[in-house]
């Protein structure tokens, strides 16, 4: 304990350090300031606040509850990370953005213009379907153009402003500005999941000593998800020695460092937006309502849901995977910079061989995945509440234990640089900056 207080003052004691998470505070403070603002021309008291389910509830997650208060940052910056990801899936299938790709700054900054032109796009659309389905059935708004027009404004600049307010999280705060957004917004929710849950058990649904064993495991599943967030396979790389001048360059061993979940939380995202087609076909086509397969991959505690579910997280794992790092990359780049693998011919041999390291590593990553998305389905099955439940796994808990990592490695690098022990003694977080980083993009999230 005393250790840990010395590290909070060393903490304080950095100037740049210190306001860095000054910053960064007041920056999350606006942001949740904005979450309870609602938006002109309606009636927070006509609002319904009560935790919403499926795709609705996970938004609002996101969200920190802006979605369901019809709040001008109801629609966060979920568009943002819509057209991120389509920007980078055009970086593959298009060569104008593909060429954008390999032009360094200048190229990354057109690649930032194309995305924030698309994400206002995205919010302008989002924002008239969110109006219609959350705010029109109050009948004093139906057909009133000049509600949906400036409400429509105030949505798409409430995302921009939160977007606004990330980038400078990133470039005056510590961590990743739009990562620690969403994740105050995971947070925000929690507790009161906790005394939801509380309260039901000491009403005798189970008892306290459920709730004991309900924290004790959520605590062994954020164990799990740590260990695969930060599962690396290290590949040595040697680097050769040249003489230039009276310097030696090169001549040392280096590690790339090959993540087991490369994917992150994308493979449970896209699985997830497929996973609400089944829930749409009875209402769309009632003459197969009463099917029992297609009420069952309807059924969110089914069986069948979830191993649907569970083998989509698997398959584009590997997609995702395949599409973001790439190993004739990194070969191209290690035989640029003088650098081989012991025992493996520079080139198409090096490639191969990532290749195949990244296939061996991405199966137990994939599997792992899956079982991460399912639990909250399972912990629900046994009785856990919904709320609580969406905290047991899923893409809320891969969120908050890599944004929290990440903060905390930065923090740990700052600590570092000035000859500051770090924030643990043993088992210290190593800063990402110390290896190599693998050639791919992966999105904010």
């Amino acid at each position: 304990m005393k250790n840990f207080f010395t590290t909070l003052s060393n903490i304080w004691k950095i100037e740049d350090l210190r306001v860095r998470i000054t910053n960064t505070l007041l920056f999350l403070l606006i942001y949740r300031i904005g979450c309870v603002i609602v938006l002109p021309g309606v009636d927070p008291a006509s609002l319904n606040t009560s935790a919403k389910e499926g795709l609705l509830g996970l938004l609002n997650m996101f969200a920190g509850g802006a979605f369901s208060r019809a709040s001008i940052f109801a629609l966060g910056v979920m568009p943002y990370i819509s057209a991120s990801i389509v920007v980078q899936l055009l970086g593959i299938a298009v060569p104008y953005f593909a060429k954008l790709q390999k032009e360094g700054e200048s190229g990354q900054n057109k690649i930032n213009q194309w995305t924030r032109y698309l994400t206002i796009g995205i919010t302008a659309l989002q924002a008239i379907g969110y109006l219609k389905s959350q705010i029109g059935p109050d009948a004093r708004l139906i057909g009133d153009p000049f509600f949906t027009i400036l409400n429509v404004f105030v949505l798409t600049s409430g995302t921009l402003f939160v977007m606004w307010l990330g980038e400078r999280i990133t470039d005056k705060g510590i961590g990743n500005g739009i990562s620690l957004i969403i994740m105050i917004g995971i947070i925000a929710s929690l507790p009161g999941a906790v005394v939801t849950e509380f309260n039901a058990r000491r009403s005798g649904q189970g008892g306290l000593i459920t709730f004991v064993v309900e924290i004790v495991a959520y605590i062994a599943v954020v164990m799990f998800t740590i260990l695969i967030v930060q599962g690396t396979r290290k590949v040595a790389v040697q680097y050769a020695k040249r003489i230039i001048g009276n310097k030696q360059y090169g001549g040392v061993r280096q590690y790339i460092p090959l993540k087991v979940n490369a994917a992150n939380v994308m493979p449970i995202i896209f699985a997830q937006a497929l996973m609400f087609i089944p829930a749409y076909i009875p209402t769309m086509f009632p003459s197969v309502a009463a099917n029992s397969v297609v009420m069952g991959l309807a059924n969110y505690n089914s069986w069948e849901h979830n191993l649907l579910f569970a083998i989509l997280i698997i398959l584009f794992t590997f997609f995702y995977t395949a599409i973001t790092v790439n190993p004739n990359q990194m070969a191209e780049d290690m035989k640029k910079n003088g650098g081989f693998i012991p025992g493996v011919q520079p080139g198409r041999a090096t490639a191969n061989f990532l290749d195949d390291i990244i296939s061996k590593i991405t199966l137990p990553g994939a599997l792992a995945l899956a079982i991460i998305a399912i639990i909250p389905a399972v912990v629900s099955m046994m009785g856990v509440s919904s709320l609580f439940s969406r905290f047991f796994g899923g893409t809320s808990l891969i969120i908050l234990v890599g944004v929290i990592l990440d903060t905390l490695q930065q923090i740990e690098s700052h600590l570092l640089m000035r000859h500051y022990d770090g924030l643990m003694k043993t088992g210290r977080i190593k800063a990402r900056s110390s290896a190599p980083a693998v050639t791919g993009t992966t999105p904010v999230i």
